[in-house]
């Protein structure tokens, strides 16, 4: 009797309330067997004339077949609907709507039926400008690397573009050999492009993290103008090594340099002054309430900034000057970049991140309309105004002069990240206008891209951010 309790028991566990997961799973072959016989709804762009997936009748013995008819360019958003390896990015997020299956669309699935015509799932609508997004991946090049902007009044997500990409239709074929030796040639590829550089993977920031540093400063009872020395060089504690400026030199400003001035000129040995003046708890808890080291929702997989444990900072003192700097183990990914400079110019409120902007069925009646969310306060308006104060001054005369919008006020940070993998990551995040941000952007450009070991944020990232802007915000 226990034991047919038991079969019971677990019976209706996998038929009732894990059915769903299971329906979902992207391994599960018999019922992605059957979604072929439904005509899976359309992923469109925010203009809803460009498409990025749809289904259309074959002859073959699987009844419709996917295609993205902008394959590379939105690969890692769509991802891809296989029969071999099942589905991925928003394929597999928005499934449940996209084969029909949501609860909103049980009234259509019961006329079909009745009809007699073949499951019709329902279309998502993206908040992607494809011409941000065509913009951002032509900037980026042939070089490694990726682009985010976002709306930061919304949390919106208006271009995220990562290279190198891939072309999701082969994958997405119906003949399994193909799909087998594509997907094994993508994974012996050491560039890894079916992980997204925008959203997958992170990078040490360098000076962009500055801006982490400056927030943590303002929120602790400093000001722009709070000073400390300007050596050419910074003895650390607790070992003979010293901390450098880019490039071996002095900052400008005498014996003692400011905040504001600071982050103006990207003072490494004024900043990391300031991380150690902080201290390892309050500038962990500052990049805790930026999201780092949390967990941020988003509509396909993303990886959220990491810091180290303020523990780890006790016996090492070293460590913490240049985190302060955005090296040694400080990480973070484009998109989250992107999110706390969209923060700073929201008044200090970072919004929860989306792609999709609405869920529609088949006959364009909309189901679903995605609101905006904050997802937290990463500082008070008051600091934020500040910050932003002190970022457009690095836009109007010091490191991201290369960012210039006429007419415009930008805010911004460049960044220059030594990782000990290849010459340095050139990074840059601004929002525009200033005064009351419509567009956020965070570049970065892998191991310098065509400088090399010459490159810096200001002239490699800076101009590629700076056309994304200018395109946002003319039109």
């Amino acid at each position: 009797l226990i034991l047919f309790g038991l079969l019971a028991v677990n019976v209706n566990y996998i038929q009732v309330i894990a059915a769903d997961d299971l329906a979902n799973h992207p391994a599960n072959k018999r019922l992605l067997i059957q979604e072929y016989d439904i005509n899976r709804g359309t992923i469109l762009a925010s203009d809803r004339s460009t498409v990025l997936a749809r289904s259309r009748a074959t002859t073959d013995d699987l009844k419709y077949l996917r295609r993205y008819p902008r394959g590379r360019l939105y690969g890692h958003l769509t991802g891809f609907y296989s029969f071999v390896f099942g589905r991925s990015r928003l394929e597999q997020s928005f499934n449940p709507y996209l084969s029909g299956r949501s609860d909103e669309q049980l009234p259509q699935r019961f006329i079909d039926e009745v009809l007699g015509r073949d499951q019709r799932g329902a279309s998502i609508v993206l908040s992607i400008d494809p011409r941000l997004q065509k913009i951002a991946d032509r900037g980026l090049g042939a070089r490694q690397g990726a682009v985010a902007a976002i709306n930061p009044q919304t949390g919106e997500v208006l271009a995220l573009a990562s290279r190198p990409s891939y072309d999701p239709n082969p994958l997405s074929s119906h003949k399994p050999r193909e799909i087998r030796r594509t997907w094994d040639r993508l994974n012996a590829d050491p560039d890894k492009p079916l992980l997204s550089n925008a959203s997958d993977q992170f990078f040490p920031p360098g000076s962009t993290f500055k801006v982490v540093v400056a927030a943590a400063a303002l929120e602790n009872g400093m000001g722009p103008n709070s000073t400390v020395p300007n050596p050419l060089e910074l003895d650390l504690p607790q070992t003979t090594e010293t901390l450098e400026n880019f490039g071996g030199s002095q900052c400008p400003g005498g014996s003692q340099i400011s905040l504001a001035q600071a982050l103006q000129v990207s003072c490494n040995v004024a900043f990391g002054q300031f991380g150690l003046k902080l201290g390892g708890e309050k500038l962990a808890e500052q990049a805790r309430r930026f999201g780092f080291n949390q967990t941020i929702p988003f509509d396909v997989p993303f990886q959220e900034g990491a810091f180290p444990d303020p523990s780890a900072f006790d016996q090492d003192q070293p460590g913490l000057a240049f985190s302060a700097i955005g090296q040694k183990d400080v990480r973070v990914n484009v998109l989250h970049l992107a999110l706390v400079a969209g923060s700073i110019g929201n008044d200090g409120v970072l919004m929860t991140p989306r792609l999709v902007r609405e869920i529609r069925d088949p006959s364009g009646r909309v189901l679903r309309t995605l609101q905006p969310e904050p997802w937290g306060e990463p500082m008070s308006a008051s600091s934020a105004r500040k910050l932003t104060r002190m970022m457009t001054a690095v836009v109007e005369a010091g490191t991201a002069t290369g960012a210039q919008i006429p007419g415009v006020s930008v805010a911004g940070k460049t960044g220059t990240a030594q990782h000990p993998g290849g010459d340095p990551h050139a990074w840059f995040l601004a929002f525009a206008p200033a005064e009351d941000p419509t567009i956020a952007v965070a570049v970065v450009v892998l191991n310098g891209g065509d400088l090399g070991s010459e490159a810096t944020g200001g002239a490699v990232a800076a101009p590629i951010a700076r056309e994304v802007m200018e395109a946002a915000l003319s039109g």
